[in-house]
């Protein structure tokens, strides 16, 4: 029996020394969200080209990554819709339970209205505004009797009224918006703020440079990572 003990004592110990031995198991890369970008006035999905490049190459797989384009001439209403449908394409595409929306300009209002009344918020986990009108512009004063979506960006319209009233960032998904301080298009700058974001001023970068300014690229994949 003492002999019996003593082999399963040493066997014990054998084990623990091995468990002790083996190398951990490598840890594995967390995939990250995929990403739809929203163009927005008078855009394109290739306004996007050099964000979706420097997101690449940080690490994202191309398969993660998606700019859509709409008619940028139609209401924000139909635009949202529009969103909703991508944002479902891309989620099937990739297996992905939310992704993360990065917008530019009037595609902030388009995203945000999908988010708050097309239950966008249970498949968006990060939401970013580049140079957004959230908040409405006067420099929408030189469109908004022709074009129902320039007409939507005038300060105090209907379609902000709707978009604005309670709660600004509704549901779990992370909120951020960048603001520059010479966007000249964004009148008064500090429309694109919005309550319950992370409000991030850039500094002096003009509204298209938004797109291309290495700087906003790297903040902006801080915040979606």
């Amino acid at each position: 029996m003492r002999r019996f003990t003593r082999a399963l004592s040493a066997a014990a110990a054998c084990a623990a020394a091995t468990a002790v031995l083996l190398p951990a198991a490598p840890a594995q890369a967390a995939v990250p969200d995929p990403v739809l970008f929203v163009h927005g006035y008078k855009g394109g999905a290739w306004n996007f080209n050099e964000m979706v490049s420097d997101f690449k190459a940080s690490g994202w797989p191309a398969d993660r990554l998606y700019a859509m384009s709409y008619n940028p001439f139609q209401s924000n209403e139909t635009t949202a819709v529009q969103i909703r449908d991508q944002v479902n394409a891309l989620r099937a595409r990739t297996g992905a339970a939310k992704v993360d929306v990065v917008t530019h300009s009037m595609g902030g209002l388009g995203s945000r209205w999908y988010l708050k009344f097309l239950g966008g918020t249970s498949y968006v986990d990060d939401w970013a505004s580049l140079g957004g009108p959230n908040h409405g512009t006067n420099a929408a004063q030189v469109c908004d009797w022709a074009l129902a979506s320039c007409k939507e960006m005038a300060t105090g319209s209907t379609f902000l009224t709707a978009l604005n009233s309670g709660d600004e960032t509704p549901g779990a998904v992370n909120y951020g918006t960048f603001w520059s301080t010479c966007d000249e298009l964004i009148n008064p700058d500090s429309s694109t703020v919005l309550s319950g974001a992370s409000n991030i001023n850039v500094g002096c970068v003009e509204h298209a440079w938004l797109l291309v300014s290495e700087n906003v690229s790297q903040l902006t994949r801080n915040f979606v990572r």
